[in-house]
């Protein structure tokens, strides 16, 4: 599954829009060829003879006109991030220099790039395995510092190298198991029962282990989706203000302001977490309202975390009682608001409110004063992050594509354990189903389809 060794392509890799700089990038056997007939400098040296890792000042022309001045940087294969030549011309950052520079690359020989092809073209030519490539979409997409430290732990192989430790002890013991089948002649022994399934065990356990760091890798990545619900006038906009630390929805005393979701993104402890401030839940003839309070209730679903917000200042009220049969099945903290007025409910008809056993977790807030809000963010954190996190030195599977493989991966090995007591055949069978699996992550087992998949989500400079 190679790149067409004759093709050169080119795109560019810089954000849309004005800036100081834009870059159009070429990748191929005759990235440098075609830079030569567009870029000129005042000592009309030939950069076809120009050295690996050179930058060159010069201009951009058309035959007729100039087009833009530029730094022109050449790295030549195979230390390069494809493995391949390499030319970067650096513009002016503007939408017309960038793109005239790129028709007249395509006009000159290079085709346009698919999404995420140098990337691609990084792993077709064995630079960096399919994992460490999903690393540089998660670098790209990293909302906090943990997020682009995962990302880049992966980057470096980290991941990678646990996987493939997995496959080497697989691959021992498969490999064992398959002398003795095919070569019984030679009187090699089938490795005992009570040893095959110590080893068994121990691959399993590890593979276990990194499962367990999926969710956690998947909020520090993805996000964690939370949502405020609540019934009108409640103070779920102003506790979103409060969190976010601006005034990004509008309060007031009307009930039913808040109409659509209002969404934005916080940082807490590393956590980026995305926070939804939804219509006030309550039955309403207003047809705008019924739209909001059904988009409300679609967001619940769809929630990592619900908020629920009780007006501490009013009797828990039907509408409360209706929000809080919604949530049964969510993730839930209760939050008691307007603490800094006079208390109504009693604390234990709050905590008895959403069906859950045990009960949810209720925190007293004043998102008026900016009371409780820390308390707030710490507890998110403690929800769903089960102690210290050290980034830096763990292993963490982020993405849903490897904790799928892991899942068939370890199905495999547990079936392989149930079958211990049966054939060889059987063992090996589903020892294979768990290398190809592993496979699957680092890229020794794949097809098109995933590649195609992978890239897809790449933006299509990189």
């Amino acid at each position: 599954m190679k790149p067409d060794s004759n093709d050169t392509i080119a795109a560019i890799s810089t954000p849309p829009g004005e800036g100081g700089i834009g870059i159009v990038r070429m990748s191929g056997p005759k990235a440098v060829q075609i830079a030569a007939k567009i870029f000129k400098q005042k000592n009309k040296s030939k950069i076809t003879r120009a050295g690996s890792f050179t930058v060159r000042y010069g201009i951009v022309h058309n035959k007729l006109a100039h087009v833009d001045e530029v730094l022109l940087t050449v790295m030549l294969a195979p230390k390069t991030y494809t493995k391949e030549d390499v030319v970067e011309i650096s513009c002016h950052g503007g939408i017309v220099p960038l793109r005239t520079t790129l028709r007249l690359c395509l006009e000159n020989g290079a085709r346009a790039a698919n999404p995420g092809e140098f990337t691609k073209r990084a792993f077709l030519n064995g630079r960096i395995d399919l994992a460490q490539a999903e690393a540089v979409i998660n670098i790209i997409r990293s909302k906090t510092d943990a997020a682009l430290k995962c990302a880049v732990g992966q980057l470096e192989g980290r991941l990678s190298k646990m996987v493939n430790k997995l496959r080497e002890k697989l691959i021992d013991i498969l490999a064992g198991i398959e002398a003795s089948l095919d070569y019984p002649e030679d009187g090699i022994p089938f490795i005992s029962r009570s040893k095959l399934s110590v080893k068994l065990n121990e691959v399993s356990r590890d593979i276990e282990k990194l499962l367990k760091t999926s969710e956690t890798g998947r909020i520090i990545r993805e996000g964690l989706v939370t949502v405020l619900v609540g019934k009108p006038n409640a103070g779920k906009s102003s506790i979103l203000n409060a969190l976010l630390q601006e005034e990004k929805a509008i309060v007031t005393a009307i009930p039913g302001t808040t109409r659509d979701i209002v969404e934005d993104t916080i940082n807490i402890h590393g956590i980026p977490v995305i926070i939804k401030d939804t219509a006030g839940i309550r039955h309403t003839k207003n047809e705008i309202e019924i739209i909001g309070v059904r988009k409300s209730r679609e967001s619940i679903r769809q929630a990592d975390l619900v908020l629920f917000v009780l007006d501490l200042s009013t009797q828990i009220s039907k509408e409360d009682r209706i929000i809080a049969a919604d949530i049964k099945d969510s993730k839930v903290i209760i939050l008691g608001n307007k603490c800094d007025l006079k208390q109504k409910p009693a604390l234990a008809r709050i905590k008895k409110l959403v069906p859950q056993t045990p009960s949810p977790a209720f925190i007293k807030i004043s998102a008026k004063e900016g009371k409780g809000i820390a308390s707030l963010e710490k507890l998110i954190y403690r929800k769903f992050i089960k102690g210290e996190l050290n980034i830096s030195d763990t292993v963490m599977v982020t993405d849903i594509r490897h904790k799928n493989a892991l899942l068939k991966a370890y199905t495999a090995m547990k079936k392989a354990l149930r079958a211990i007591g049966a054939s060889e055949e059987f063992i090996a069978l589903d020892l294979r189903q768990a290398l190809d699996a592993l496979g699957e992550i680092v890229g020794e087992t794949t097809t098109e389809d995933i590649l195609d998949r992978v890239f897809s989500r790449f933006c299509v400079g990189k």
